[in-house]
């Protein structure tokens, strides 16, 4: 996906141009909650999270406001001029300054303010609420890292707030720039640029995850015990990204249905119903992942139930041959106890007991000895004890 260029992708990627010197990338957070606990009682200028923002006519950067006041004030009245804003992680007072400078809806403000969105399009009036969630894949630690891009895309503006480092909206800004036949079609194809540039960062996710699956196939065909816990982490992380993706189909749904209703140009119908193409790919990819996450689950339950039955089996083997130790040491111990229990009665020291002055008593004690003993002998034979 990450070779599909408009114009410029006949040649090749789009030619990165160097342009304007703009702001350092402000430092990530450790959150993208609102911030408005943490600032201090006078709000901090809006400029403080501007990232870049510029005036456009027919496609070219004519000027580069240092505030957004003043591209406010320069941007009526001049046709085929369009400002390009971004914001990184603003705080809410901020983006009302914004709101108020744009006209936004105050919804959507504050689905900007609080971030974790899903993935969505809304219309408000003449302007587009545009909600992306960028994926990148961690290869260190093998996880899927989201953010979070908010788009608010009027006639003559194109305002974004990012809430991630990734992706760098720089480089889709020069790519842009390098391209001024695309640019000059207007805040659609800033929105076509950071839709492209979301939907080709998921091409480097799908690859990793594709590479997990795999390795995961492999343990658990070696019978590896920790793979049930790999499996369940993959597929949370399947199913995040699922959740990233498959409202891209309902976007780009919804950007085909106004092309009519609002004169979108020809040329800028084609990118985006190709990213739409790009956007169904991915969703497929991500719905035959989590298939085939299913699918392993089931076989590895599997595999480890065979190998249970196995072990229960050979437990089942062993307790068997020790009855049958027991059964035999048993059945020898009471052969060997019948003729000790008369020896014993007879060789009490007593006067007066049975038989003991009868001539054939000894012979009779003997032979009572060995009736007892094949008694036993035969009858634990005839159970299979012996």
């Amino acid at each position: 996906m990450s070779d599909r260029r408009p114009r410029a992708a006949r040649a090749g990627k789009w030619p990165l141009r160097a342009g304007p010197a703009r702001p350092a990338d402000p430092a990530p957070e450790q959150s993208m909650d609102p911030r408005a606990e943490h600032e201090s009682p006078e709000p901090a200028p809006l400029e403080r999270s501007l990232v870049d923002a510029a005036l456009y006519r027919d496609g070219r950067r004519v000027e580069t406001p240092a505030s957004l006041a003043e591209i406010y004030q320069r941007l009526p009245g001049e046709p085929g001029t369009m400002a390009w804003i971004g914001l990184f992680r603003p705080s809410p007072a901020q983006l009302w300054e914004a709101a108020g400078q744009f006209g936004l809806h105050e919804l959507a403000v504050e689905d900007a303010i609080v971030a974790h969105q899903r993935p969505k399009l809304e219309r408000y009036g003449k302007t587009l609420f545009v909600v992306l969630r960028p994926a990148r894949y961690l290869d260190d630690v093998e996880e899927v890292d989201f953010g979070e891009i908010h788009v608010f895309v009027g006639p003559e503006f194109v305002l974004t707030v990012r809430h991630s480092q990734a992706p760098d909206l720089a480089v889709v800004r020069s790519r842009l720039e390098a391209d001024p036949e695309l640019l000059a079609l207007g805040p659609e194809a800033v929105l076509y640029a950071i839709l492209d540039a979301v939907v080709d960062g998921y091409a480097p996710v799908i690859a990793g995850l594709l590479h997990d699956i795999d390795e995961i196939e492999t343990e658990v065909f070696r019978g590896d015990p920790r793979v049930s816990r790999r499996i369940y982490e993959l597929s949370r992380e399947v199913v995040d990204f699922q959740r990233a993706t498959r409202p891209l189909l309902t976007i780009m749904n919804g950007l085909q249905a106004g092309f009519q209703k609002y004169g979108t140009d020809e040329e800028l119908q084609r990118y985006l119903r190709d990213v739409a193409d790009h956007a169904t790919t991915v969703a497929e990819r991500v719905n035959g992942f989590r298939q085939a996450l299913g699918d392993i689950l089931t076989v590895n339950a599997t595999l480890v139930s065979q190998a249970q039955n196995e072990e229960m089996k050979m437990l089942a083997e062993a307790g068997h041959a020790q009855n049958n130790e027991i059964k035999k040491i048993s059945s020898w111990a009471a052969i060997l106890f019948a003729p000790t229990l008369i020896g014993t009665v007879y060789g009490m020291n007593f006067d007066h007991m049975a038989e003991l002055d009868w001539r054939f008593g000894y012979p009779f004690a003997l032979a009572l000895m060995a009736l007892v003993c094949i008694g036993l002998y035969l009858a634990f034979k005839r159970r299979d004890w012996l």
